[in-house]
């Protein structure tokens, strides 16, 4: 208990699992919350409480302590008990935390689990994110805290790291992410983090890196890269590099538009990668549409290769589906926690990429040429893992016959030793049965007592001499002869030398691995590549996709566009394409009005998503299209309330307006949906037409769906504003929805209409009728809501 008080001062405030034996045990507060968080028993000895795992099942227990917010310490016997006199010494050598796991069900196969640092330096905030199990490591810096909650909900980490100073500063900020590790001040210190990075990566200075003059960014990396090595005791090793990102290289989509669009679903249709590194690398660069018009080029021309070539497709397609996650694999290798089947993944999976190098070697972009160079044949590894490890090894390295029978001399003599103890033991047994005449004795053996030659009590008395008795019971009698123990001797003897052999071979070749561990770094990331080349080439030849003209032009032009999500779920064919005419003069603002249910939301979200999907390089479902680069799309649509931060409906709804004009650049696309409705009539018209004139004071290319039919009048007084509807069609007092977006606007909302289609009685739909028909006379009766000139243009602000 010495021991245990000494292991859990230095875990703090984590649950400590305390290795005993075969066991990790957990005491006082550490047993109750064990036994209620994952429904084992509680127990006492000595009046202290404890409960208890199996070591080689302990990762479930951790991983369901972990999902639920607690941090979990280790405390591992560092010494062989064997070769150990008195208490075997105890000590805590790593603390689990949400952002440290490396293995087990709570890692998303594909996606990342980051564990991030922030800091702010004057007024720039910086922003270090690691994901250790595959070694991607980053940092980027942004002026605003809007900005730095929207990189941080983008990145949705497991776990922050930050020091005293910012967690009392931003306490509010904080309260939205689950797990925030709080440390020391010093920590974030410039020249110490500096100097903890420059040692790390073993360079004189970090220019090299990129992250020259990023002050804040450095900060946040070291500390974070100290917290996790220093503080939790993992393995930092095999992270070889570290990545500015600038987000003004990439398209911004922040948290709201992201969930407004339902990226999620569009992931789900794209994302066809058969690795786990390309289905990583799929949702990064959705996230991260790009901006540059070169690297979007070279995208396409890699998925028309592909396109062109449906035969080499299918053989790389055949090699990809075998290939495990070769990132976690050698993370979890070179961190000492593989086992001889993550060896033996390793080998399958390198095994292919002979083939694919082939295979692309028929093929040709300049990005496939890339992906080709970069995997190499890593043949004395593959050849030295083949001749040494078994196909189908065991879980765990100590259950033993790992390694091949031939790979190891001395090893085969011990094992040939323990293989044949079953005919010794069976000719031995019939020997003694011989020599005292006693037909049923038999010889066994027992983990407790060891080997054993076991006769009725009755007839105890005719074994020899010269064996000793060594255990009564009830109606037996057990007895060891000088050439049982003499065997049994040899037989422990061997198991422990497999045992201790087996170990060596293991990690002398563990160290071989890790000699490969930079190329096979490579290899993953050109696997990665190749596999979203390959997802996206299969859904645009699947789904009828285009490939749209991406350019520095102001136009936004699509024809016969469809929506990739909602064309999946409806029967083939069915779905209704439309256009789109985007530009900055002439048409930049469509005002689109019709009522409920006709296809205004769909088709808005349409057009944002096809943006997406143009600027990651993909091609789009679209008989064709031409879009000049969008820098940041805005998007405000739905009516949530916020209860978290006790904003209503309409104070949600404002607050996206307003960081929607705030932001917003000549390049960027806005999508509205129903601004104003939070609020009375007449002041939701107010406001709809004070932000669509705004809106077109700004040049930014807009859709805006609304019903407020007042606002087509804009088209008549602001140059850019065009009127658009949602088509139905009038059939014996009942609508049919076209879902055809059409020239010019409507003056009716069909609200009635639609109430009958959801289902509301008939005796309320006649009523409402009647109160439409009043409310419509009245209103011819006042004066129209006065049409808006520049100079008295409402405002927000």
């Amino acid at each position: 208990m010495e021991q245990w008080n000494h292991c859990k001062k230095i875990s703090k405030q984590a649950v400590l699992f305390f290795r005993m034996g075969d066991f990790y045990e957990a005491f006082y507060e550490d047993a109750h919350i064990l036994a209620r968080e994952c429904e084992l028993t509680l127990t006492k000895r000595q009046e202290v409480p404890m409960s208890g795992v199996p070591w080689h099942t302990c990762e479930t227990y951790i991983d369901k302590l972990v999902s639920k917010g607690y941090k979990v310490a280790i405390a591992e016997q560092v010494e062989d008990p064997k070769q150990t006199q008195g208490l075997v010494k105890r000590e805590v050598v790593r603390l689990i935390t949400p952002g440290t796991v490396v293995s087990g069900t709570s890692l998303g196969e594909k996606s990342n689990n980051f564990i991030v640092g922030v800091t702010q330096v004057g007024s720039v905030y910086g922003l270090a994110a690691c994901d250790i199990t595959t070694a991607s490591f980053f940092v980027i810096e942004v002026e605003n805290l809007q900005d730095l909650r929207n990189e941080l909900l983008h990145l949705s980490p497991s776990e922050l790291v930050v020091s005293k100073k910012f967690n009392e500063k931003q306490s509010t900020f904080l309260k939205e992410f689950s797990t925030v590790s709080v440390q020391e001040d010093w920590l974030f210190e410039h020249k110490l983090t500096y100097r903890y990075l420059t040692d790390h990566f073993k360079v004189p200075h970090l220019d090299g890196f990129g992250l020259k003059g990023m002050v804040s960014a450095i900060n946040a990396a070291g500390a974070l890269l100290s917290y996790i090595h220093e503080e939790l005791s993992v393995p930092i090793e095999h992270i070889h590099q570290i990545k500015p990102l600038s987000i003004k290289d990439t398209l911004l989509l922040d948290h709201t538009c992201q969930r407004n669009l339902e990226l999620t679903q569009l992931l789900d249709v794209i994302d066809h990668t058969l690795t786990p590194m390309g289905g990583r690398l799929m949702r990064q660069w959705l996230r991260h549409p790009l901006l540059n018009v070169e690297q979007i080029a070279e995208r396409q021309a890699s998925l028309e290769a592909l396109l062109t070539a449906p035969q080499i497709q299918e053989r790389l397609v055949s090699k990809l589906k075998g290939i495990r996650d070769l990132e976690r694999l050698i993370m979890r290798i070179s961190a000492g926690y593989a086992t001889p089947r993550d060896l033996v993944a390793l080998r399958f999976s390198l095994e292919k990429i002979g083939p694919l190098h082939q295979a692309l070697k028929e093929i040709s972009s300049e990005q496939l040429n890339g992906c080709k160079n970069q995997l190499i044949e890593l043949k004395n590894l593959v050849q030295a893992l083949k001749n040494a490890l078994d196909d189908a090894p065991p879980l765990r390295l100590t259950d033993g016959n790992i390694f091949r029978d031939g790979f190891h001399a001395p090893l085969d003599e011990l094992r040939n030793l323990t293989r044949s103890g079953k005919e010794w033991l069976s000719s031995y047994q019939n020997k003694i049965k011989a020599e005292t005449g006693i037909k049923n004795l038999k010889v066994s053996y027992n983990k407790v007592f060891g080997y054993y030659i076991e006769v009725s009590k009755g007839q105890a008395h005719l074994m020899p001499e010269s064996f000793q008795r060594r255990q009564t019971l009830v109606n037996s009698e057990r007895f060891i002869s000088p050439i049982l123990k003499e065997y049994e001797t040899k037989v422990l003897t061997a198991e422990e030398q497999i045992q201790t052999i087996e170990q060596k071979l293991f990690k002398e070749l563990v160290q071989q691995v890790n000699f490969y561990q930079k190329e096979i770094f490579q290899i993953a990331k050109a696997i990665a590549q190749l596999d979203v080349f390959i997802s996206l080439s299969h859904v645009a030849k699947r789904y009828n996709y285009c490939k749209p003209t991406v350019d520095l032009s102001q136009k936004l032009e699509i024809c016969e566009g469809r929506h990739p999500v909602v064309e999946t779920t409806a029967d083939r064919g069915t779905f209704i394409p439309n256009d789109t005419l985007l530009e900055s003069q002439n048409e930049r603002f469509m005002l689109i009005t019709g009522p409920n249910m006709a296809g205004k939301s769909t088709y808005i979200r349409q057009v944002a998503l096809l943006v997406i999907l143009a600027q990651i390089g993909s091609y789009i479902p679209a008989k064709s299209a031409h879009i000049g680069v969008i820098d940041r799309i805005f998007t405000r649509i739905g009516a949530n309330d916020d209860l978290s931060r006790g904003q209503s409906t309409f104070m949600v709804e404002m607050s996206e307006t307003a960081n929607i004009l705030n932001n917003i650049t000549p390049r960027s696309l806005v999508i509205l949906d129903e601004i104003g409705r939070g609020t009375s009539t007449y002041d939701g018209v107010s406001i709809a037409w004070a932000v669509a004139e705004f809106l077109l004071a700004t040049e930014a290319k807009t859709l805006f769906a609304t019903h407020y039919w007042e606002l087509t009048e804009l088209e008549q007084t602001i140059p850019g504003a065009v009127n658009y509807h949602a088509s139905v069609q009038e059939w014996n007092e009942e609508i049919i929805f076209l879902h055809k977006i059409a020239r010019g606007g409507t003056d009716r909302s069909y609200g009635i209409h639609v109430a009958r289609l959801a289902g509301l009685p008939m005796s309320v739909i006649q009523r409402a009728g009647t109160i439409l028909k009043k409310l419509e006379t009245g209103k011819e009766q006042n004066p129209r809501i006065k049409k808006a000139s520049n100079e008295t243009q409402l405002t927000l602000f």
